[in-house]
C-alpha cells in the first residue's frame, strides 16, 4: 500500500485512469467487433452508418494514450478496406 501522499494521489489517479481508459478500450472492441459483423453478412449499408462513431472511438483511444497511434491507423485502414470489398 502507498505511504506517502504522492504515492496515494498518484494511486487515486491511476485508478481514475484505468477505468476511463477500459471503457474507452471497450467500446472501441465492440464497435470493431459489430462492424466486423456486419461485413460477414454482407451488409455494407449498415457498415458504413456505424464508421464514423467507430473512427471516432479509435481516434479518442488513440488520443487517451489507451492504443497506438500506429495501431489505430492500421485498425482504421484494415476497416475501410474490408467495407470496400463488399458487394
Amino acid at each position: 500500500m502507498a505511504i506517502t501522499k504522492s504515492a496515494q494521489k498518484a494511486l487515486r489517479q491511476s485508478r481514475r485512469r484505468r477505468t476511463f481508459n477500459l471503457v474507452r478500450l471497450t467500446k472501441l472492441r465492440r464497435l470493431v467487433k459489430q462492424i466486423r459483423n456486419l461485413i460477414k453478412e454482407g451488409k455494407k449499408s449498415e457498415a458504413l452508418k456505424i464508421i464514423p462513431q467507430t473512427y471516432q472511438a479509435i481516434d479518442k483511444a488513440a488520443k487517451r494514450g489507451v492504443i497506438k497511434k500506429n495501431t489505430a491507423s492500421r485498425k482504421k485502414s484494415r476497416l475501410a478496406k474490408a467495407i470496400d470489398k463488399i458487394k
